[in-house]
């Protein structure tokens, strides 16, 4: 080792005066060191993903669909009103959309197009109006439903939508 001088200070115990450029004792400082480095990492690292969990903008579209109050229509009643309420796929209400009826399995003259209020997504179509019926010899059929979210949305209609039932009393 190289010359090293030691002096006694006031307490009486001796110390070194060597200095931390021709300290050659590395290796007592190095743990530390990578201590703080890999806190500072760690923290730096927590923060970066912090921020990138709160954007948002990787999203896509959100899926609608429609429910309804009642599942089945019965064709001997009389009453073929029926109320669809038009949601995404979260759940939530989705306002000022267009939805569309037309005849699946069961048979209708035209198609039923309805429009939801601003402030509601409920709207009650009435299918008698369109002539519904079922096929000869069939006890059992279906109507289709489209929904056209409002513009300028997120929201979009690429799949099947929920049918409803319709039966013969």
């Amino acid at each position: 080792m190289g010359s090293e001088q030691r002096i006694q200070d006031r307490t009486g115990s001796r110390r070194s005066t060597r200095s931390l450029a021709a300290d050659d004792r590395a290796i007592e400082g190095l743990p530390i060191r990578l201590v703080i480095a890999l806190i500072v990492g760690v923290v730096s690292l927590g923060i970066m993903l912090q921020i990138l969990g709160g954007v948002d903008t990787f999203e896509g579209n959100t899926e609608v669909d429609v429910e309804f109050d009642d599942d089945v229509l019965e064709l001997g009643t009389g009453d073929a009103n029926v109320t669809v309420s038009v949601v995404d796929e979260d759940g939530n209400e989705v306002t000022d959309a267009t939805v569309i009826a037309t005849a699946g399995s069961a048979r209708m003259d035209s198609a039923v197009i309805e429009r939801t209020p601003e402030d509601d997504n409920e709207v009650t179509i009435d299918l008698s109006a369109a002539g519904i019926d079922l096929p000869p010899d069939q006890d059992v059929g279906t109507v289709e439903f489209e929904v056209e979210p409002p513009a300028g949305t997120n929201w979009e209609d690429e799949e099947p939508n929920n049918e409803l039932l319709v039966i013969d009393q």
